[in-house]
């Protein structure tokens, strides 16, 4: 089983060191374990059990009580919660549960059930988005493990492209003709899928080429296709955070707009250009197509 110190917990299930500390000495609750040097450490079973007790305890269960339930009562309980989709902090709780477990039933049966109550882009705006960027921080910082997320990443991915093809794509009389793809070490395509199903559901063109195009290559597809609007997606920490220098790489070989969208986008400052529009959330990304 794999050990996870306090520090990791933290991250995984949202809730503070210190108050952790405050429910194991006043509650007993999920005690942790300790190796044979006397180094505290909690397993795979206590991660489960923290993050039921936290799902529980965000939709208004108190501490108190929690703490004299056992651990199948606190299970059945959470069980219940899971089927009201619309409840975003219990999906994303339940959806990291699944994801720990490698458990690949559970992660469909959660998407399925919140897609078909709430719809992909509501969905993709208050569950997904949010669980792969805390998926993505737990990656970068070792509390999860690379396989973890990619377990993730590829579920989600195939659902999307699954919803794609459910689309029937409208008529439109002029339809925008867009490039999408992923820059040179950008290799996370779940939202540029995301923004694929955005257009075929307005009923505009697309050209989508997926991830690692070369900047070489651009003016040539460019050239060749002929679109009215390019569009990339950033997310990968691994990209640094000299953003603006990406953009501007992609520029240069572009004569087109370009839409940029992601995570990084968010979180750092990108500099006005002309033809440059940043789209911050979900919301950004549909005003825009609906004032095409």
């Amino acid at each position: 089983m794999k050990k996870y110190s306090i520090s990791d917990i933290e991250g995984l299930i949202g809730i503070k060191a210190h108050t952790i500390r405050v429910w194991e000495i006043r509650y007993n609750l999920v005690p942790p374990k300790r190796t044979l040097t006397n180094i505290r450490y909690y397993d795979e079973d206590d991660l489960k059990a923290l993050l039921n007790i936290v799902t529980l305890n965000e939709n208004g269960y108190k501490i108190s009580k929690i703490a004299k339930m056992s651990r199948t009562q606190i299970s059945d309980l959470v069980v219940q919660l899971k089927t009201n989709w619309n409840n975003d902090s219990v999906q994303i709780l339940s959806l990291s549960n699944a994801t720990v477990d490698y458990d690949e039933v559970a992660f469909s049966e959660i998407l399925a059930g919140c897609i078909t109550e709430m719809g992909l882009i509501k969905t993709m705006d208050l569950v997904l988005f949010p669980f792969m960027k805390k998926v993505g921080m737990l990656w970068q910082t070792g509390a999860i493990d690379p396989s973890h997320e990619h377990f993730a990443s590829n579920l989600i991915r195939d659902r999307i492209i699954v919803e794609i093809d459910r689309v029937e794509k409208p008529h439109k009389d002029r339809p925008k003709r867009f490039l999408l793809f992923l820059p040179e070490a950008e290799m996370h395509e779940v939202g540029l899928l995301f923004t694929r199903y955005l257009l075929k559901s307005c009923g505009q063109d697309t050209l989508y080429l997926g991830s690692g195009i070369p900047y070489a290559d651009l003016k040539k597809i460019v050239a060749s296709y002929q679109p009215d609007y390019s569009f990339i997606v950033l997310t990968s920490l691994n990209l640094g955070k000299d953003i603006n220098k990406i953009v501007g790489k992609v520029m240069d070989n572009l004569n087109v707009p370009l839409l940029v969208a992601g995570s990084l986008i968010s979180e750092f400052d990108i500099l006005v250009k002309d033809q440059l529009t940043p789209l911050k959330n979900v919301c950004d990304m549909v005003d825009f197509l609906e004032d095409l």
